[in-house]
């Protein structure tokens, strides 16, 4: 019998389709304001026309896997950094180190820091190495410097930096959402506490990123001049 003969065989060289999910998310995702930034690497290499990259929070949440008042807090502070570096310019991406005050296992920082680097392209020892001495985005990201405020973002080709903080107290959470959130985790929460549960985590997400994203009461920035 040839090998290819029979019905299994035939069925295994068949297409095979799975459904497409549909993808569902709050409607003030797309609210939040876009970043977009010039990636030298992506011009090169031809994976954008001029390597302009646009970037928004659906993008963060997909990187993190989920949305909570941290990914939110890191995608908007890093969008108020790079306006602050490079005014009306657009910001290069890749050519910009970030520092951390705290440890890399210090609470969130690890979370901040991955939406850090999918947004400015700084990385630690497992960036991209670059090519023939250019596009390196290694040792761009350090963590436990000694610095004024939470995070420093300096442009490498003038040394101008931004140190910022976050301060999320002004956007508390609605009174109940911690107590939802035991009910949760216990597993003794109904279907209909849970979903309420959702939408009150994502009520706070929507205020630090629409109606506080520019709040200097939630988001401290402090800019520093550079070589003149």
């Amino acid at each position: 019998m040839s090998p290819t003969a029979g019905p299994l065989s035939a069925q295994s060289s068949a297409p095979i389709s799975a459904p497409t999910p549909a993808l569902t998310y709050p409607a003030f995702f797309d609210e939040a304001p876009l970043i977009f930034l010039r990636d030298p690497l992506a011009d090169f290499l031809g994976a954008t026309q001029g390597g302009i990259l646009e970037y928004g929070y659906l993008d963060a949440v997909k990187l993190a896997g989920h949305s909570c008042p941290t990914v939110a807090a890191a995608y908007n502070l890093t969008r108020l950094c790079l306006a602050a570096l490079y005014g009306d310019q657009l910001p290069e991406r890749g050519g910009i180190r970030v520092a951390f005050a705290d440890k890399i296992d210090d609470g969130a920082s690890g979370v901040i820091a991955s939406v850090v680097t999918l947004l400015t392209g700084a990385a630690g020892d497992g960036g991209f190495p670059g090519l023939a001495g250019r596009f390196s985005r290694r040792q761009l990201l350090a963590f436990g410097t000694e610095q004024p405020l939470a995070f420093r973002f300096t442009r490498i080709d003038d040394g101008t930096s931004v140190d910022a903080e976050v301060d999320l107290s002004p956007v508390p959470a609605v009174p109940g959402t911690g107590s939802l959130l035991q009910r949760c985790l216990s597993g003794s929460a109904s279907a209909a506490e849970r979903a309420s549960f959702g939408q009150l985590w994502q009520d706070r997400v929507r205020r630090i990123l629409i109606d506080h994203a520019d709040d200097p009461a939630v988001f401290q920035l402090q800019r520093r001049p550079g070589r003149s």
